[in-house]
């Protein structure tokens, strides 16, 4: 069960105050009965909602994925400029208040998925689900084969020590490297810890879900199939 105009709101139609005056003014009919009640609670699956004329339908959550391009940030503040929220996402998405499944930094591009399941989320992101966020990089420096092993070891980063890696060479200045862990700035400190510096940083992988052909910005939603792909890789 679910209030009305909590179910008007993520179906895209505005926020709660905008809603609750649509509910008030008549233009909501719920199993064909005008409801001026906005605090009414509804059987989401059941009950047949209609606006202004046309039946609403509702999606529990909703799983994108997005190409993140530089440049933008992973916050969720509503005021905030230049974040992924609210220079990327169409007005229904942003009614939902989706949030990032494992934050990419500002300049860090790739693989970015957004939910508004918590569920989901903390599946994705906890280290003890050991589900695999692969990324490409491009660094100036020296990585020896030596340097590579510790990563694949793990490395101190302040005063944490990283949980073993997957590490190979993918070019000449480049590594291809994967983790199960999702600390702040987690990959340039482990390439800084070794003398090295990240010079660009793409998430290319989770799970055995690779980026889509998607251009930078561009999302669309996850299939089922690709959630599943999401949960089955294995470190």
């Amino acid at each position: 069960m679910i209030r009305l105009d909590k179910y008007l709101t993520l179906c895209g139609i505005g926020t709660r105050s905008i809603v609750k005056k649509c509910i008030r003014r008549g233009l909501v009919l719920v199993n064909d009965n005008v409801v001026k009640n906005d605090d009414l609670k509804i059987d989401e699956e059941k009950d047949v909602v209609i606006f202004d004329g046309e039946k609403l339908n509702y999606q529990k959550n909703i799983y994108l994925v997005m190409n993140k391009p530089g440049d933008c940030i992973c916050s969720t503040d509503d005021e905030e400029d230049g974040t992924i929220i609210n220079d990327l996402l169409d007005d229904f998405l942003r009614h939902r208040k989706l949030f990032p499944v494992g934050r990419l930094d500002k300049d860090t591009e790739g693989l970015l998925i957004l939910t508004d399941d918590g569920d989901f989320c903390h599946k994705v992101i906890s280290p003890k689900k050991n589900i695999p966020k692969t990324y490409y990089v491009e660094y100036v420096g020296n990585m020896s084969e030596k340097e590579m092993q510790r990563l694949r070891e793990g490395v101190k980063i302040g005063d944490y020590t990283t949980l073993p890696a997957k590490v190979k060479k993918a070019g000449e200045q480049a590594l291809e490297i994967i983790i199960t862990e999702g600390k702040y700035h987690q990959v340039k400190l482990m390439l800084e810890a070794l003398g090295n510096r990240v010079t660009y940083l793409k998430r290319i992988k989770i799970g055995d879900f690779d980026l889509p052909e998607l251009g930078a910005g561009e999302y669309r939603e996850l299939t089922e199939e690709e959630k599943e792909k999401i949960f089955s890789g294995k470190f």
